[in-house]
């Protein structure tokens, strides 16, 4: 008779369905058992059968689950930039708030912020917009113009409510150079094409593609350009003019330091350097005003009694707006570069800060594509006025969100405040020395040399990378210097992935051979290096060739067989030791051994059967015999594994070790059978003292009159002494103690408690439970034994709770029983649900859980 099938009943409609669920009493579906999509979707629910109860006992929790999720820091409104104030978001930061009795007070809480903080922004913005137009060899106008643009159009557009756009350093030295070649008006027709550019960019969702360029090269290039613009600038801080490239205005820099064209303009450019570094030192109130705005108000008082070179601003503001002009001399090629050129930087200038304004704050995420859009949309406007590039600005962004803007609405004033000073204040302006404004961007421009991100990439070895950006920037263009770096970085990935490191260590002592350490994928690239590593070792001793590589070609294969078979000849001792995933020996037998075979021949491919070799385990997850080469199983297996232990794993786990010598803390106690092909640590992925483990034959747990027991006594100290919080019972497919039983239950099955046996045949007893449950459940044995092992598992745990031990602590809620059933021939691990008497593939894991404020390595523990 066949055993009972506990199927879920339909669910409602509303309901998602459940995971994949196993019913015990029959064997695992590899097809059915996969874990589903929707696993982890808000509506989940682990009970099929009752979707609205628990799926757990009273008292007791999930066998695994998963940390509680934080709090969404959006949640609290006081934070949230992109909220309104009373926990209705607003992603798109248009400041408008849903209905309510609150939302007129909301509205104007965040009207106040945003305010306050458009304010802060304009005076930040106002100096270092007239600067950089200066810089450019554009007209002073075309930077409040991009200002004014880049915070109306850009503000309302973009994806990143927060950032705040205009004229940017990163793009001087492009602009001089348009400028110079082409003219003005050439260059706002550049920049209305780059814009439309950049629109194509968003249309076509490739924001995220522009990130994948090395961080090394960003910061190469923003070093570069810094550096031109000190080089530059230094000139016309010295009263002087900057030529249109760095490497002339470096020559001619010493004669003019020796005797400066204005040296009035010299003092007033120091100062203003001066001011800007020192001020956010002094004391509040004084720093709370920006520095550049400070030390160009000052410097700018203080310069009225000189005759120094001051901004040109025209007298009509509205009338120096033209259309631009389409290139004279019809050198589209150039043209073309230069469009691109201006599309791309300051797309990745504008994507680099959007990145850094999101971590700033803890609101929603922006959308990267829109805000492509809204760069496009400014540049190509601020182009057709007559303004310089727009991008995103992370020194004007990062004062927006630290002055407590909640939505896009700062940017947008502060885009307004520019035009309101540009048309009712102009004359201010045309009073400010253009020393002062070079004096500002000489700071700007050393600070762009970021010392911190230098050494950041020093730890990882890419300062080449960094260093051939900026002399290339620094030296040639822009362009040619961002793609010497590009090429830099490909170079040393390159080299990074097909050289393999060859490690070559000296004897430690007497007797001991050489050791020859290959890492990563040998390859005919590595063959010049391997070769020379290999001459190293004297002709007559002995080596220890450890191959921790996960590829392996021909060539290196060939040469290091052909020096293993010259170093027999000479007499010398070899010993390989293949601790990567692609061995020296490729065994012969395959899962599949004709699947693919062309075109792994043709293409290089790598096998991806199930068993297939060349993905090797690690050598704490395989057996002895996989990676023993073929030695009998005797005494050496042991020793061979205690000497892998000492020499590669004891070091991990030592510190784990030291922590562990005052005293165990488990927190399972894990009770499975002593089958040799269960591997509890592996199962559960767990280490040193995670499990208190009891392994006896078939898993069987003794009733509370089998006084004396050691099973008992291990429960016992586990739950009272230990106190474990959980209590693991697991099962396995092949069971040869479940089988035994499932014969002892078999009419006409003669067994006798005599003999060699008698002991695992007295043992047996406590199996007899689960025999018993399986015949009343299903009107007779199961026909499998592995249907009866799974039935042991939900034996065992009424077992265990008929232990007064367990009982108590279960009932005072410190205890959870679990019940797993493990299959060996497909590597799957099922949970019994209770509730259901149905074994299922375990959805929820436990992962790491950043809170605000931590970084990648508070998960990776470095």
């Amino acid at each position: 008779m066949h055993a009972e099938h506990h199927e879920p009943r339909k669910q409602p409609s509303s309901v998602t369905p459940a995971p994949t669920a196993l019913p015990y009493p029959s064997e695992p579906d590899t097809d059915r058992a996969k874990i589903p999509d929707h696993a982890d979707s808000p509506g989940h629910t682990e009970n099929p059968d009752h979707p609205e109860k628990p799926d757990r006992l009273p008292g007791r929790r999930p066998w695994r689950r998963a940390r509680r999720a934080p709090a969404s820091p959006a949640a609290d409104s006081s934070d949230d930039p992109a909220s309104d104030g009373a926990g209705r978001h607003d992603p798109d930061g248009t400041g408008r708030p849903g209905s309510g009795g609150s939302a007129g007070r909301t509205l104007r809480g965040a009207w106040r912020h945003d305010l306050e903080a458009s304010v802060v922004v304009f005076l930040v913005a106002l100096p270092l917009s007239l600067g950089i137009a200066v810089a450019s060899g554009a007209p002073v106008v075309a930077g409040i113009i991009a200002a004014v643009v880049g915070g109306v159009v850009a503000g309302a557009v973009g994806g990143v409510p927060l950032q705040v756009s205009g004229p940017a350093a990163g793009l001087t030295a492009v602009v001089a150079e348009i400028v110079a070649t082409h003219g003005w008006r050439t260059a706002c027709f550049v920049t209305a094409a780059a814009g439309v550019v950049q629109i194509l960019f968003g249309l076509s969702r490739v924001a995220r593609a522009a990130l994948a360029i090395s961080p090394a090269v960003v910061h190469g290039m923003l070093a570069g350009i810094g550096l031109t613009i000190v080089i530059g600038q230094i000139h016309v801080v010295l009263g002087g003019t900057a030529g249109s490239a760095a490497w002339d205005n470096l020559i001619v820099l010493p004669g003019e330091i020796v005797s400066p064209a204005v040296p009035a303009a010299a003092l007033l450019g120091i100062a203003t350097i001066a001011l800007t570094v020192v001020w956010t030192r002094l004391p509040r109130p004084l720093s709370s005003i920006p520095a550049p705005l400070a030390a160009v108000s000052m410097v700018t008082a203080a310069s009225l009694p000189f005759d120094v070179p001051r901004v040109a601003l025209p007298d009509d503001l509205l009338g120096a707006i033209a259309l631009p002009e389409l290139p004279a001399g019809g050198d589209w090629g150039a043209i073309t570069l230069a469009v691109l050129t201006v599309a791309l930087v300051a797309s990745i200038e504008s994507l680099l800060s959007a990145v850094a304004v999101e971590a700033m704050h803890s609101g929603p995420r922006g959308d990267l594509d829109r805000e492509l859009l809204g760069q496009g949309a400014a540049n190509t406007v601020s182009g057709l006025l007559g303004g310089l590039p727009v991008t995103g600005v992370i020194v004007r962004s990062s004062t927006n969100v630290r002055a407590g803007a909640r939505t896009r609405a700062s940017a947008i004033l502060h885009g307004l405040w520019m035009a309101g000073f540009a048309l009712l204040l102009a004359p201010l302006v045309g009073r400010i020395p253009l020393a002062v404004l070079a004096g500002l961007l000489v700071v700007i421009g050393i600070r762009l040399v970021d010392l911190a991100h230098i050494r950041a990439i020093a730890r990882h070895g890419e300062l080449a990378i960094y260093l051939t950006t900026v002399v290339g920037v620094v030296l040639f263009n822009l362009l040619e210097g961002v793609l010497i770096g590009i090429a830099t970085a490909l170079l040393l990935a390159l080299r990074r992935t097909l050289v393999a490191p060859v490690h070559v260590h000296p004897p430690t002592g007497p007797g001991s051979p050489w050791r020859v350490v290959v890492e990563g994928a040998l390859t005919f690239l590595s063959l010049p290096r391997l070769s020379r590593r290999l001459a190293e070792v004297p002709a007559g001793a002995s080596v220890r060739l450890d191959l921790a590589v996960d590829y392996l070609d021909h060539g290196a294969h060939k040469m290091l067989d052909d020096w293993i078979a010259e170093r027999h000849r000479a007499g010398a001792t070899v010993t390989v030791d293949e601790v990567g995933a692609a061995p020296l020996a490729i065994p012969t037998v395959a899962a599949r051994p004709r699947e693919g075979r062309l075109s792994k021949s043709l293409f290089g491919g790598r096998s991806t059967g199930r068993h297939a070799r060349s993905a090797r385990p690690p050598r704490w997850l395989a057996p002895w015999s996989d990676w023993q080469h073929g030695q009998l199983h005797d005494r050496q297996h042991l020793l061979n594994g205690v000497d892998e232990f000492h020499r590669r794993t004891a070091p991990m786990i030592e510190p784990f070790l030291t922590e562990l010598t005052a005293g165990q803390r488990p927190s399972t106690l894990f009770i499975t059978c002593s089958d040799s092909r269960l591997v509890p640590n592996v199962i559960t992925s767990s280490g040193p003292g995670d499990l208190f483990t009891v392994r006896t034959p078939g898993a069987f747990v003794p009733g509370p009159q089998a006084v004396g027991d050691s099973t008992l006594a291990a429960i016992e100290y586990a739950v009272e002494v230990l106190r474990v919080r959980t209590i693991a019972v697991c099962g396995h497919s092949g069971c040869g103690a479940v089988a035994a039983l499932l014969d002892r239950g078999t009419p006409g099955h003669s067994g006798s408690s005599v003999g060699p046996l008698r002991n695992l045949e007295a043992w047996l007893r406590h199996g007899e439970p689960a025999l018993a449950r399986a015949a009343r459940d299903a009107g007779g044995l199961p026909p499998e034994p592995d249907e009866l092992s799974r039935v042991s598992v939900a034996q065992q745990l009424v077992a265990l709770r008929g232990l007064s031990v367990v009982r108590r602590a279960e009932a005072e809620g410190r205890l959870q029983l679990v019940g797993m059933w493990f299959d060996i021939a497909t590597a799957r691990a099922i949970v019994l649900n209770e509730s259901t008497d149905r074994f299922e593939i375990p959805t929820v894991s436990v992962v790491p859980v950043l809170e605000s404020g931590q970084r990648l390595a508070d998960a990776t523990r470095g």
